[in-house]
């Protein structure tokens, strides 16, 4: 009885395995594609005059041909020469324009700011207040699941920051790995 169920099983998974083989879909039409990466990042804080850099974390999901969302994550506190660093954790939609193996996008994001201040005279402390940004950027696909991202733009504002704002800049360069 035993064998007779292994047999009957093994002649349902090969009979249905036809099943399962389908034909790829065009890489400009594909939708549901997942790409997570992460890079480095430069920044102008705004509140020095130095530039500072860290590292990026990205994340994207396209909804239809040309919308899709992205999710980043700058944590740029890394290198602060003046010892006042940026992180940011925004989300949004964003619009991508794609042909054949680059995908120039634009892009609205929205979430939290965290400025660190870590001067010698004082204890380290940090503020968190609300950001939106406008950015673009290109995404280039060196191979079917990797993506390089030369570059990404973000031109952030800090309405909510005391006494009148920060309207800081971040250049990331990074890569990806996408998940069809």
């Amino acid at each position: 009885m035993k064998r007779q169920n292994l047999i009957s099983c093994l002649v349902c998974t090969l009979g249905f395995a036809v099943y399962a083989h389908s034909q790829a879909v065009p890489t400009a039409s594909r939708t549901g594609a997942l790409q997570i990466g992460g890079g480095f990042s430069y920044a102008k804080p705004d509140y020095t005059e130095t530039a500072i850099k860290g590292a990026s974390a990205y994340s994207t999901f396209d909804l239809t041909k040309h919308l899709g969302a992205e999710a980043d994550i700058h944590v740029v506190s890394i290198s602060t020469p003046d010892r006042v660093g940026e992180n940011s954790y925004l989300i949004g939609p964003r619009y991508v324009f794609n042909e054949k193996h680059f995908s120039p996008y634009a892009k609205v994001l929205a979430g939290l700011g965290e400025i660190k201040f870590n001067f010698a005279t004082m204890p380290a402390s940090s503020t968190t207040t609300f950001v939106y940004a406008l950015g673009a950027g290109l995404d280039v696909q060196v191979t079917h699941n990797i993506n390089i991202r030369p570059i990404d733009f973000e031109y952030q504002q800090w309405p909510t920051f005391k006494p009148h704002g920060l309207s800081p800049y971040v250049i990331t360069v990074g890569a990806a790995y996408v998940f069809h």
